[in-house]
């Protein structure tokens, strides 16, 4: 039951971005390097261009935006681009097809940036990589746009209303897994409000029924995402699992397949965690899912729980399916 695998999350932009001598092809400085991807099966990986809030995040999304371009030019051997094309042209040895998503719209613009400049940022990123998977609005923290996942009673800004009208008919979806609740709310009531034509999806998140933590999603909001067609990554880090519980992946999986098992699929959020400060944090994936190599161990562990179609549309086909009915 060798399927192939499709990620809506990793890294690894930033881990090269900012981890001197960092390479992608070494095993053990990151869970998400290219041989763990081989090894896997990985056929389609979505890579985030992460930034935290400041200063320099425009600077930094620029030089990850170079990098993923870079990584096409110079790793043919290893991927391609996932686009329209791939579909059509994939076989067992094609490369991995490889697609850039904006962790953060921190990245298109700071706290001082014009409108100008963040229009500009936001083509001028496109322009480089392509077809976005998705952007986050936020990542944990509050920015210009909205709430992140650990902020209170901060809601959709006015700068977030105007980026998502700016992203309207773009064929882009906005990711929640980064929002506040009241962030998510407002995002899904201005599109609904204004009739805007964008895709809603959570690429990198698990169930708050099944391990009640901030960073996961309501059932609310994953109803939400499957009745609007979207798709929701189930999340490996343990800190949103169950910190004591390997087997709860299991959980959250299957628990996303009894809602919808054509819209439960992997955003496994590898990245790099040798530097990260605080202990508690560590380990920070369990050992039955700690790098890319695991994904058929994990589907085969489920094997008795559900059904090879079920399996299948987990592994790959929701996530093609998905990108392939909104590039068409």
């Amino acid at each position: 039951m060798p399927f192939p695998i499709a990620d809506l999350h990793c890294d690894l932009l930033s881990f090269l971005a900012v981890v001197p001598s960092a390479d992608p092809f070494e095993k053990n400085q990151i869970a998400c390097a290219f041989p763990w991807m081989q090894e896997g099966g990985v056929k389609m990986q979505v890579m985030a261009i992460y930034t935290t809030v400041d200063s320099g995040s425009r600077a930094l999304a620029t030089k990850q935006a170079a990098i993923f371009d870079e990584l096409l030019r110079k790793e043919k051997e290893t991927v391609c681009r996932f686009d329209g094309d791939f579909f059509r042209n994939q076989s067992e040895k094609s490369p991995i097809g490889i697609i850039a998503s904006v962790e953060n719209a921190a990245g298109f613009g700071t706290e001082n940036s014009t409108w100008p400049e963040i229009y500009q940022q936001f083509d001028s990123i496109v322009e480089k990589v392509g077809p976005l998977a998705y952007i986050s609005l936020t990542h944990h923290t509050e920015n210009r746009f909205g709430g992140g996942n650990y902020t209170e009673g901060i809601g959709l800004k006015e700068d977030g209303k105007r980026l998502l009208d700016y992203m309207a008919g773009k064929r882009i979806p906005i990711d929640l897994s980064h929002t506040s609740d009241l962030l998510a709310e407002g995002i899904l009531k201005h599109i609904d409000r204004h009739h805007l034509r964008i895709p809603v999806i959570a690429s990198h998140s698990n169930f708050r029924s099944i391990w009640n933590h901030k960073r996961n999603l309501s059932d609310e909001f994953a109803q939400e995402i499957i009745q609007r067609g979207g798709i929701i990554g189930v999340n490996f880090l343990r800190a949103f699992l169950d910190s004591e519980v390997p087997e709860r992946l299991y959980e959250h999986l299957i628990h996303g397949v009894k809602m919808s098992e054509n819209a439960i699929c992997f955003g496994a959020d590898f990245f790099y965690t040798k530097d990260f400060p605080d202990p508690s944090r560590h380990p920070f994936y369990f050992p039955l899912a700690e790098n890319a190599g695991k994904y058929p161990s994990i589907l085969e562990q489920l094997s008795n729980q559900l059904s090879e179609v079920q399996l299948r549309k987990m592994a790959f086909e929701n996530v093609f399916n998905f990108y392939q009915k909104l590039w068409d």
